[in-house]
C-alpha cells in the first residue's frame, strides 16, 4: 500500500518520503509473503461484496499501474479453477451459490466437468469431476512487483528511509527513533505495525511454501476446496509454485508449523502427482492486518490519512484503496494538486 501510494503521489505533483519499517526489499512485509493473486469473485467465499467491488475496480487499475513501471511486471488473466475431491464437492456446490448470491455480475463463474477442467488444465486430466471457472480473475508476481516498485520510486526522486519504523504518526508528523519530522500531509499504512493506535485491529497468521516443481505444469491459479483447510497453488516463473491458504487466529509470527506444512503439501500432492518430487524452497509466515469485519478501513482528518485492516485482500484491493484514500482527502480538504 505505502509503495503504490507514493507512486500515485508522485504522479499527482507531490514530494514524498518514505519511512519503511523494512530494508528496501520489503522481505519482512505482508507483500512479500502474499501469493499476488487478484480473484474478486473467489474471496466470496469469506468475503462481502464490498471486497469484490473493490477487486473489480483494481482489476481495472493494474494495467496503469504496472505500465508505469521500470521493470515490467506481467498480469496474468488467465482465470482461477477451483476443484473439489469427489468427497468434497459439496463444498464447491456451497461456493457456486454464495458467489452468485453476493456477485453483482450474472456471468462470473463458470461451472465445468471433468472434459472442460482438461482443456483448461491438461496435467488434471481425470483427476475431478467438477469445478468452479472463473475466467476474468488474475494473478502477478508480488515479489517481482515490489522490486519494480523499489527501483521506479528510486528513479522518480522518492527520499526512503529503510529501517526507520515510524514509531508515531500524527497529524503533520512522524516520529522514529532518530528524528521527528514535520510534513503537510501524512499517510499511515503501517499494517499490523499500527496495533498501538487502533485498538480493534488484530494480526492473522498467515503461511505459505514456495515449491520448484519441474514436473508440475499447472497454468493458473488453482483452489482446491476443502471443509477445514482450503488450499491454493500459485503459478510462477521457473517451475516455481506457492501454496498457501492457511489463515490462523494468532499473532505469533514464529515459523511454520509441522501441522500446516503437512496439510498444505499433503492437499498439493493430492492434487497433482508431480508435487510428489517437489522441492521447498521457501517458507513464509507473516500477520495480516484485520479489522472485525475484513474490511480495509480509511480514516482522514487534517494533516494524516490512514490505511489499514486489508487483511488477506492487499494485492487484491490496493489500487482501489488508494484511490478512495486521495479522493476522500481532496473531497474533504478541497486539496488541489500542484
Amino acid at each position: 500500500m505505502g509503495r503504490l501510494l507514493a507512486l500515485e503521489l508522485l504522479d499527482r505533483g507531490w514530494d514524498v518520503t518514505l519511512f519503511d519499517a523494512d530494508e528496501r526489499a520489503g522481505k519482512s512485509s505482508c507483500a512479500h509473503t502474499g501469493a499476488g493473486m487478484l480473484a474478486p469473485c473467489s474471496e466470496l467465499e469469506t468475503a462481502d461484496s464490498e471486497i469484490c467491488t473493490l477487486g473489480m475496480s483494481s482489476l481495472a487499475l493494474w494495467p496503469g499501474i504496472l505500465d508505469r513501471l521500470e521493470i515490467p511486471v506481467a498480469l496474468h488473466k488467465t482465470g482461477t479453477l477451483i476443484v473439489a475431491h469427489p468427497s468434497d464437492e459439496s463444498e464447491l456446490v456451497r461456493l457456486e451459490k454464495r458467489i452468485r448470491e453476493k456477485s453483482l455480475k450474472e456471468d462470473v463463474l463458470e461451472r465445468v466437468d471433468g472434459r472442460r477442467i482438461a482443456a483448461l488444465e491438461p496435467e488434471l486430466s481425470g483427476r475431478f469431476r467438477q469445478g468452479l471457472f472463473l475466467a476474468g480473475e488474475g494473478h502477478l508476481d508480488n515479489r517481482a512487483l515490489l522490486s519494480s516498485l523499489e527501483l521506479t520510486l528510486d528513479k522518480r526522486g522518492v527520499e526512503w528511509l529503510p529501517a526507520c519504523p515510524a514509531i508515531e504518526v500524527k497529524p503533520g508528523t512522524i516520529r522514529s527513533e532518530l528524528q521527528t519530522r514535520k510534513f503537510d500531509w501524512v499517510f499511515d499504512c503501517r499494517g499490523y505495525g499500527a496495533k498501538p493506535e487502533l485498538p480493534d485491529l488484530r494480526g492473522v497468521r498467515g503461511e505459505l511454501i514456495y515449491l520448484s516443481a519441474p514436473d508440475v505444469g499447472l497454468l493458473r491459479p488453482i483452489r482446491i476446496m476443502h471443509p477445514r483447510y482450503p488450499l491454493y497453488i500459485v503459478p510462477r516463473d521457473e517451475n516455481l509454485f506457492v501454496v498457501g491458504a492457511t489463515t490462523v487466529e494468532s499473532e505469533d509470527r514464529g515459523a511454520i508449523t509441522v501441522r500446516s506444512t503437512l496439510e498444505l503439501l499433503s492437499a498439493a500432492y493430492a492434487v497433482h502427482p508431480g508435487f510428489g518430487e517437489a522441492r521447498i524452497v521457501e517458507t513464509c509466515v507473516n500477520l495480516r492486518p484485520a479489522f472485525p469485519d475484513h474490511r480495509p478501513r480509511i480514516t482522514c482528518e487534517q494533516g494524516v490519512v490512514r490505511i489499514n485492516g486489508l487483511y488477506r485482500h492487499g494485492f487484491l484491493v490496493s489500487p482501489a484503496v488508494v484511490q478512495q484514500a486521495l479522493d476522500r482527502m481532496s473531497w474533504k480538504y478541497e486539496l488541489t494538486e500542484t
